[in-house]
């Protein structure tokens, strides 16, 4: 979910002269693979120059483009639906992963990952669920893990008077007072839909626990008219009653990072958004980070909430499947590129300097001596110590009812629609 400044085929790095999504072609290493991937720095940066250094040896070439988050999600829908996919496939694991492992669309890896059990046993046992489709592995992990944090701008903070929210009431206390001194309370890029979705997914679980969504994620359609859901939207309105959100929130994408330079501008007190913008405002937003402005933290509890304060929701990581439509030759040159090149060393080292936690074992030392280490720790301590880490809704579930959802969520933040309404169209399938 990265955002991002590029468009639609923002930047190809790699080999030249491939023949399309899944063609073959290529440099001085011989065979080609392609492979797409989510513009947005400093990610965009870190995968370019893997791709750039494994094409320096011999074991073939890839050529990565790079493609707006929002436009991406479509664009892949298609080529892998039409039998034009790239050869690798940038992914997020859950629901979407299965409906291409249903279609025979995606590399099942399970085998391969057995001969290449050195490679499994790098990466943190917790990211193999969401890249699993009945007890069949078909994606193989990247990045850094990617839990929703609740951002703060402590100069904000303390210049109304306020302090960073652990309750409900601590954040209504934060909304009133920015508004008295002229700011914006918090800062949402609306228009993306599942910036939105964030929110639902914490006060969802604070309200009514990680099992309710869980039931929604396998297949149980009538939780979706749990109390709980109800009680969701119902703070969803109360958030809209008070005017939490940043006004315009609606028409703000999050591919244009407004979201997050009214945090790094001292225009907005609170953020949630996900783990990786860290990263971002890191690279963009001057003197922010370093300056000791950002602050960060868990969603606030709800008085009489299921919900702990140390449950998680997010993506564990990012994943890369291998396109079941490319041939035999692309396959190897994806594999080995896989193997050596997506998750270097070196691209574990790039992630921990550009502010993220690689989903990688071993890297305590790392973390502790980067400079980003409170941060970078306190996030890997988060993700150990969380009773419930709930995968990101859009990527749990099956791409058709992602969409469904995605259409009711902006109609709720419109105003459009009641909690009820919002409730029974997610039971009933139905798009407001």
């Amino acid at each position: 979910m990265l955002g991002a400044t590029a468009g639609l085929s923002a930047l190809t790095l790699g080999a030249c002269g491939t023949s399309g999504p899944g063609g073959t072609g290529g440099g001085g290493g011989g065979a080609g693979a392609s492979y797409w991937s989510v513009s947005g720095e400093p990610n965009e940066t870190i995968y370019g120059d893997s791709v750039t250094a494994f094409n320096e040896g011999d074991a073939g070439q890839v050529e990565v483009t790079f493609f707006q988050n929002d436009a991406y999600k479509q664009k892949i829908r298609t080529a892998i639906g039409a039998g034009e996919a790239p050869t690798i496939i940038y992914g997020w694991g859950g629901g979407g992963l299965r409906t291409y492992a249903e279609e025979s669309q995606v590399e099942d890896v399970t085998a391969w990952l057995e001969q290449e059990s050195d490679y499994k046993s790098r990466f943190v046992e917790s990211v193999w669920d969401a890249a699993t489709v009945d007890d069949k592995i078909y994606a193989l992990p990247q990045g850094a893990t990617q839990p929703i944090i609740l951002f703060q701008n402590t100069k904000v903070l303390g210049d109304i008077g306020a302090e960073a929210p652990e309750t409900w009431e601590q954040l209504l206390d934060v909304i009133e007072k920015a508004h008295s001194a002229g700011v914006a309370p918090i800062s949402l890029a609306g228009q993306s839909r599942w910036t939105s979705m964030m929110w639902l997914e914490y006060l969802l679980d604070r309200i009514g626990g990680p099992d309710v969504f869980a039931r929604i994620a396998a297949g149980d359609s009538e939780a979706w008219l749990d109390d709980s859901v109800i009680a969701m939207g119902e703070k969803v309105k109360e958030l809209l009653e008070v005017s939490a959100f940043v006004d315009g929130f609606e028409s703000m994408a999050a591919d244009s990072n407004t979201d997050q330079a009214l945090m790094w501008t001292d225009q907005a007190a609170l953020m949630l958004h996900g783990g990786w913008t860290f990263g971002g405002m890191k690279a963009s937003g001057g003197d922010f980070v370093p300056s000791g402005r950002l602050g960060y933290g868990p969603f606030p509890t709800i008085d009489g909430g299921k919900g702990e304060l140390t449950n998680l929701v997010g993506n564990p990581c990012n994943y890369l499947s291998i396109s079941a439509a490319a041939s035999d030759e692309e396959k190897e040159v994806a594999k080995a590129f896989l193997k050596d090149g997506a998750m270097s060393d070196q691209v574990a080292a790039d992630l921990i300097a550009s502010g993220s936690a690689p989903v990688i074992v071993g890297q305590e030392e790392a973390l502790a001596a980067s400079e980003d280490a409170d941060y970078l720790q306190w996030v890997y301590s988060s993700i150990q110590e969380a009773p419930a880490f709930t995968q990101s809704w859009d990527q749990a579930l099956q791409p058709t009812e992602a969409e469904t959802l995605l259409v009711n969520i902006e109609q709720l933040f419109l105003g459009q629609v009641t909690p009820e309404q919002f409730a029974e169209n997610m039971a009933a399938g139905k798009g407001a």
